[in-house]
C-alpha cells in the first residue's frame, strides 16, 4: 500500500462551509476564493465541488484561472492580483476572466486591449495594492473614456477584520461606501472574517477564503465556535513503537528527555510533508482518536509522539496530525503561525484523497 501519509479532503464539509458563508453574506453573494491551489486542498477538485454553489470564483493569478478553464469551470473568475504583464490583459479578455486593476501601468495596458470585464481595487487602509480613494474618480473616467471595458465594481480588502474590536474595518467600509454612493458599481470588501461581523454591511459580493476550508479567520474563537467544519484531515500511521528509559532523549538536538519509562511512537510524516518543523514539544496529535503530545524535534520524514495516553497503540495505528480531533488552528497556535500557512504548506508528495459524503 505504500506510505500511509495523506491529506483526506471532505468535499461535503467544503460545501457546508460555503453555504454558511453564503448565509452570512446575504443579501450579498459570496464568490469562493480558491487561490493557492484551493488553500492546499486541490484547485480543480475544490472548484468542481463548489461549481454548483457559487456564481463566481476568485484566484490570485492568471495561471490559476487558466487551470480552472482547462478543468471545465465556466463561471466568471476574478484575478485578485490582476495581471503581472500588460500582455496578459488580452488573455483575460479572451477567457472572460475579471482582473482586478490596481496600478496605473495596468490602466495603460488596457488602452490597447480589447473588451475586458474588470474590477478596480481601492486602497482604503491595507496599503498593499490599489488606487487611493482620491484617485478613483479619475481612474473610472479614464476607463469610461476608452469605451470598450466594463467596470464591474470597486474592491477593497480589510486589514483587521479578524479583530472585531479594531475600528479600522469600519473606517475602511465607510470609505468604500462613500465611493459606491455614486452608483452603478458593485462593491466587494468582506473577507472570511468580515462574515462574522453582524453589523458590517456586506456590499454586493463577499470573498470567503479560509472559512471555506474549516479554519478560523478570527483572532479569538475556534472554527467550531463559528459553525465551521474541518475539510482537510492530515493523517499518517505509526511505523514504530518503543519504550524509552528515564534520561533517554528523542530526535535531533535531544530536545526532549524521558523522565520515566515512556512508550514512544514514530509517525511517518515530517517537515518534508509540510508539518511545521518548529512545532514544539507538546503540540497535539491524535492516535486512534486519542489526543497525545509530540516529543522531540520534527524531522524531514518523521516525528515522535508520547503514547502514554494510548498504552495499547501499535505500529500501523492511525495518526491524525490535524482534522476533527485536533483543529489545524490549534496546531498552528502551538507552532506560532496560522492555519492558512499549514493548509497551504502541505507539500506535493502528500497525496490528496477525496471523500464526498
Amino acid at each position: 500500500m505504500g506510505r500511509q501519509t495523506r491529506a483526506r479532503i471532505d468535499l461535503a464539509a467544503l460545501r457546508s462551509n460555503y453555504r454558511l458563508a453564503a448565509r452570512h453574506a446575504q443579501p450579498a453573494r459570496a464568490m469562493a476564493v480558491i487561490k493557492a491551489d484551493g488553500y492546499g486542498h486541490g484547485l480543480e477538485r475544490v472548484a468542481h465541488a463548489l461549481a454548483g454553489e457559487t456564481e463566481r470564483f476568485a484566484v490570485a493569478t492568471l495561471e490559476e484561472a487558466e487551470r480552472l478553464r482547462a478543468a471545465g469551470i465556466t463561471q466568471p473568475v476574478v484575478l485578485l492580483e490582476g495581471v503581472h504583464e500588460c500582455g496578459d490583459l488580452s488573455r483575460c479578455a479572451r477567457a472572460e476572466f475579471e482582473p482586478v486593476i490596481h496600478e496605473h501601468w495596468q490602466l495603460d495596458g488596457l488602452q490597447t486591449t480589447g473588451s475586458c470585464r474588470l474590477w478596480v481595487k481601492v486602497n482604503t487602509g491595507m496599503n498593499r495594492l490599489g488606487f487611493r480613494v482620491e484617485e478613483i474618480a479619475g481612474v473610472l473616467e479614464r476607463l469610461a473614456a476608452h469605451g470598450s471595458h466594463t467596470v464591474l465594481g470597486l474592491m477593497t480588502h480589510y486589514a483587521c477584520a479578524d479583530d472585531p474590536a479594531d475600528g479600522m474595518t469600519v473606517r475602511q467600509q465607510q470609505s468604500l461606501a462613500e465611493l459606491l454612493n455614486r452608483g452603478g458599481l458593485w462593491g466587494s470588501a468582506a473577507n472570511s472574517a468580515a462574515h462574522f461581523h453582524s453589523d458590517l454591511p456586506p456590499f454586493d459580493w463577499t470573498r470567503p477564503g479560509i472559512m471555506l476550508y474549516g479554519a478560523t479567520p478570527m483572532v479569538a474563537g475556534s472554527a467550531a465556535d463559528l459553525g465551521l467544519t474541518p475539510v482537510m484531515t492530515l493523517e499518517s500511521r505509526l511505523i514504530a513503537v518503543r519504550t524509552l528509559q528515564p534520561g533517554e532523549t528523542v530526535g535531533y538536538g535531544g530536545t526532549w528527555t524521558a523522565e520515566r519509562p515512556t512508550r514512544m511512537g514514530v509517525v511517518s510524516i515530517g517537515y518534508g510533508d509540510g508539518y511545521p518543523r518548529h512545532a514544539p514539544n507538546g503540540t497535539p496529535a491524535a492516535v486512534n482518536g486519542v489526543r497525545v503530545p509530540t516529543i522531540g524535534r520534527v524531522s524531514m520524514d518523521m516525528m515522535a509522539l508520547d503514547l502514554s495516553a494510548v498504552p495499547d497503540a501499535e505500529a500501523g495505528d492511525p495518526v491524525e496530525l490535524w482534522g476533527a480531533h485536533v483543529p489545524v488552528d490549534e496546531v498552528a497556535d502551538w507552532a506560532g503561525t496560522i492555519g492558512y500557512e499549514l493548509l497551504t504548506g502541505v507539500t506535493a508528495r502528500v497525496p490528496r484523497y477525496y471523500v464526498d459524503e
